[in-house]
């Protein structure tokens, strides 16, 4: 085998899964395509220890950190295909090449697929935004907007309204029920039902949406809920199973972060239901962790079908 442990990403929740491999002296390579999901922010929050630094800033610190121990390696490549190997895995590369190794973390994450509706790409991440733990205090108290899609949008809209104003815009997909209005109503939240037709302000930012009667209600931010997908689809061509989540399809993993595949083992947003830079971090910290204790205690895989 060519390594002890392969990392499919290279973002907070596979870093964390490489250092506690390499503090173990195994050898370890990851593999990054340089485009995680949050991208797209300009900061991070909530993050302990990393409030309010960007996103590549701290990726490019935990690479430094990496690169103090001699067991890890880096490479700027994209796996296209997976498959079981006696005593590990193989790995086709998109260079053509084929690498190996005992063990598998996938923390490649998952994409998004956004509303279809004019602006919304170029503002994502920076004022079109899913997550108000992460943004919502940087919004300053102004007002915003949720834009539903389904029921799922209550969720939003009665817990916006602690970082500012709120507009819940139904767009013709979810009428609330009596109780669910005064639910609304309790918590401030202004139910428009006339669609959104589109954003107006100097993208990224966002000064208000325009509405299809021609009317332009102010918001600095518009939360979302896009649906979510696997980034790559390595997990099933592997044959891992997978859970449905609010927004789409997520690794089924155990509380050491073991797939259903033995061997292989999963963190950050491809094997959670939600969403956070701490979570995948510490997602990838036990399933580096696991990914140790596997190469030790089932060194050949002996529950592999």
């Amino acid at each position: 085998m060519d390594h002890d442990v392969i990392i499919i990403g290279g973002s907070f929740a596979g870093l964390s899964a490489a250092m506690q491999l390499a503090r173990a002296r195994r050898n370890v390579l990851v593999l990054d395509t340089g485009t995680p999901r949050n991208r797209h922010a300009a900061s991070s929050h909530g993050f302990p220890g990393q409030d309010g630094r960007a996103p590549a800033e701290i990726k490019s610190a935990l690479r430094t950190e990496l690169g103090m121990y001699p067991t890890v390696r880096f490479r700027d490549a994209e796996a296209t295909e997976a498959s079981r190997k006696e005593g590990g895995f193989r790995l086709s590369l998109a260079t053509g090449e084929e690498i190996t190794a005992r063990r598998l973390v996938l923390a490649y994450g998952v994409s998004d697929t956004l509303p279809d509706l004019p602006g919304v790409a170029e503002r994502w991440g920076a004022s079109v935004l899913h997550c108000p733990y992460c943004h919502g205090y940087e919004l300053n108290q102004q007002p915003v907007g949720v834009l539903a899609k389904d029921e799922r949008a209550m969720h939003q809209a009665l817990l916006l309204p602690d970082w500012g104003p709120t507009t819940l815009f139904t767009q013709g997909t979810f009428q609330p029920t009596p109780a669910q209005q005064q639910a609304l109503e309790a918590r401030g939240v202004t139910l428009e039902e006339v669609p959104i037709t589109g954003l107006v302000g100097s993208a990224p930012a966002l000064e208000a949406v325009r509405l299809a009667d021609g009317r332009a209600i102010p918001v600095a931010g518009l939360f979302i809920a896009p649906q979510t997908r696997p980034a790559v689809d390595l997990a099933a061509l592997l044959g891992c199973e997978a859970k449905d989540g609010p927004t789409g399809p997520y690794l089924a993993v155990d509380g050491m972060q073991v797939t259903s595949v033995p061997g292989v083992f999963a963190a950050g947003d491809l094997a959670s239901p939600m969403a956070n830079a701490t979570l995948a971090a510490a997602a990838g910290v036990m399933a580096g962790g696991a990914a140790h204790q596997s190469l030790i205690f089932d060194p050949d895989l002996a529950d592999a079908a």
